[in-house]
């Protein structure tokens, strides 16, 4: 993961290095991921989620696609 002030930034930089471009994540939506995915963590009742469990979080923060398909 690599974090850039904006998408011009990304093509920029995508450009000098000779890389395709990946996914552009913003990130208030990073954010909503990262609080469900890891803030029930200190939770002595957590448990592993199960793949489905983690691509219904993936969906419902917006992250859809082939890129973000669990299995």
């Amino acid at each position: 993961m690599m974090l850039f002030r904006s998408e011009e930034e990304v093509d920029a930089w995508s450009r000098r290095a000779g890389r395709p471009q990946g996914a552009i994540v913003p990130m208030p939506q990073l954010q909503r991921l990262a609080t469900a995915w890891y803030g029930d963590r200190l939770d002595p009742r957590w448990r592993p989620r199960t793949t489905a469990m983690s691509q219904a979080l993936l969906t419902e923060v917006g992250l859809t696609g082939d890129l973000w398909r669990l299995a």
